[in-house]
């Protein structure tokens, strides 16, 4: 009993430095892009040119959480935290090294892939780390530990674009890079002299056949994230930050209204159990078109020549609120469905399909806000929530998912 104790206590110690190393590297994931997309956009890149700059971060992030689950599989948590961290650290370091002459978008695009990488990593490894550190059984306590983790994760990032407007703003390009070197590197040396041991029971034979899960409702989830995030990046990535930019609107002003939507959505994600109890496949679902009748108003209100700005800016305030909470509710439901003995494996998986969902809305709020505008980009993401929502029709009605076939999940 005694040891089971302090194996317990040691992983929860684990648990609070994975999840701190993972904050650190929030926020400078959120500056970067925020200083990237600016730094490109005022030297005359088109949306379509400042999309394809984050292509790669979103294509490597696919492949990350792949190889990234299979990796913590075999050889434990640890190691993927701390290979997310020094890659984070290179990323930065390409970036600051380099003379604005050699910052070109193939350049940019493999240091971007490199980001996204780290990102991936370390975030694969906290949201695996909370089914390890809650007793089986304890569905609530899942529930909250995992809306605070995404909720404090995403109002950092907030945080971090806030910064990267700021710095770019204030030291400029290069010297804001090595203000963000520093953040990370401290969070690498607190992960490797104080962490102690690997956070869970690393598996050497696990098999990377494995990463393709074959529980049926971590599959449906899946295949619901890519739309939902798909809707989300189709009008947040480039084209509002570009619409306000050209409507008269500073580095300055952008940076911080995105920061504090991004914190905002965040503290909603975070206090998503006050709100929404016990949810399941049924809550999903309704939240799903619940964002499609939000996103229909506001493109309906676009094309009829509504204040365009004070339009925008209030229904990405509304579509932020219901966003927050469907997005917290998947997190748990990945947990819950997840195998015990295959989380790292399962989470690993359903933010390959994460990635999918940016990468596609990436690159669409570029090409689409070019072709036709921020109107389109607005049906794109209603389009993509109804779908999400009729994906999500086929999850079980119950927090414990079924395995393959309706059987027990996989041991």
């Amino acid at each position: 009993m005694e040891a089971n104790a302090g194996r317990r206590a040691a992983d929860l110690r684990n648990y609070i430095l994975v999840t701190g190393a993972y904050w650190s590297d929030t926020v400078t994931d959120g500056a970067i892009r925020l200083l990237v997309l600016f730094f490109f956009f005022e030297r005359g890149y088109t949306p379509i040119e400042v999309a394809s700059l984050f292509l790669f971060y979103e294509l490597f992030g696919i492949v990350t959480n792949l190889v990234g689950g299979w990796l913590a599989a075999r050889l434990g948590l640890r190691f993927t935290l701390l290979g997310g961290l020094a890659t984070q650290l290179f990323a930065l370091g390409m970036l600051a090294v380099a003379p604005d002459s050699l910052l070109v978008v193939p350049y940019v695009m493999v240091a971007q892939a490199f980001s996204g990488i780290a990102k991936d990593l370390t975030k694969m490894s906290s949201k695996s780390a909370i089914k390890l550190i809650v007793p089986e059984g304890e569905s609530g306590q899942l529930y909250s530990w995992a809306a605070l983790l995404t909720g404090s994760k995403n109002a950092l990032k907030g945080v971090g674009f806030f910064i990267g407007g700021l710095l770019l703003t204030t030291v400029g390009f290069h010297a804001a890079l090595i203000v963000l070197m520093g953040l990370v590197a401290t969070a690498l040396v607190v992960v490797l002299v104080m962490m102690r041991g690997d956070l869970g029971h690393p598996d050497p034979g696990a098999k990377f056949r494995g990463m393709f899960s074959n529980n049926r409702s971590v599959n449906i989830l899946a295949a619901a994230r890519i739309f939902l995030f798909a809707s989300r990046d189709v009008w947040f990535v480039v084209a509002v930050p570009v619409f306000l930019r050209t409507n008269g609107w500073s580095f300055w002003g952008v940076g911080a209204f995105l920061a504090v939507w991004v914190i905002g959505y965040g503290i909603v994600q975070a206090s998503a159990p006050r709100y929404i109890h016990d949810p399941d496949g049924r809550t999903a679902t309704w939240l799903a078109f619940a964002l499609a009748v939000c996103l229909t108003a506001v493109a309906i209100g676009f094309t009829a020549g509504l204040d365009g700005t004070t339009f925008v800016v209030g229904g990405l305030i509304v579509f932020g609120l219901v966003f927050a909470l469907s997005s917290a509710v998947h997190s748990y439901l990945i947990l819950a469905y997840a195998d015990g003995d295959k989380v790292a494996m399962n989470v690993g998986f359903y933010y390959t399909a994460n990635a999918g969902g940016r990468l596609a809305g990436t690159v669409l709020s570029g090409v689409l806000y070019q072709v036709q505008g921020l109107e389109s980009c607005l049906w794109a993401s209603a389009i993509f929530v109804v779908l999400a929502g009729v994906l999500s029709r086929s999850l079980p009605a119950s927090r414990s998912a079924p395995g393959p076939a309706g059987l027990a999940p996989a041991g």
